[in-house]
């Protein structure tokens, strides 16, 4: 079953930047141990700072894939192109946030991206994105859309 995490702007820079909130392992890290936690699944991971690659990461891979992880950063709270693209994908898309959007400013608090989303995943640090693969893996192919 392919999966992709997809991530947003700045993620790419987990590990270094306000550990605090976000802690202090790097993605890259933590998606191998994902890999190994998840064998039956096929992860495959993008990252970018732009709007439009993600856009068109979605289009590439929304038709076929059978999940996206997706932590679209601070798009999530902006970007109605995004939304737009995961209301037209097929594959079910879960955000997830590293830190509880809720605990931090008022501007967070709303999602364009949840309306289209299967679920919301939010502070649970970098295990959000655990939960939202244990969610597609205990799902059977019919019931997100898919055959065997």
């Amino acid at each position: 079953m392919k999966i992709l995490i997809l991530n947003g702007p700045n993620l790419n820079l987990l590990g270094v930047r306000e550990k605090a909130v976000y802690g202090s392992r790097s993605f890259e890290d933590y998606f191998g141990e994902l890999k190994e936690a998840f064998p039956a699944l096929e992860l495959t991971y993008f990252q970018s700072n732009t709007e439009g690659a993600l856009i068109d990461k979605l289009h590439e891979v929304g038709f076929s894939y059978k999940g996206i992880v997706m932590n679209a950063g601070a798009y999530t709270h902006t970007s109605v192109a995004l939304s737009d693209a995961i209301k037209a994908i097929d594959t079910p898309v879960v955000e997830v946030h590293i830190s509880n959007v809720y605990k931090r400013e008022a501007f967070r608090h709303k999602s364009m991206l949840a309306p289209y989303c299967e679920g919301v995943i939010v502070g649970f640090g970098l295990e959000s994105y655990r939960l939202a693969l244990q969610y597609f893996e205990r799902l059977k192919p019919k019931q997100i859309g898919f055959s065997v």
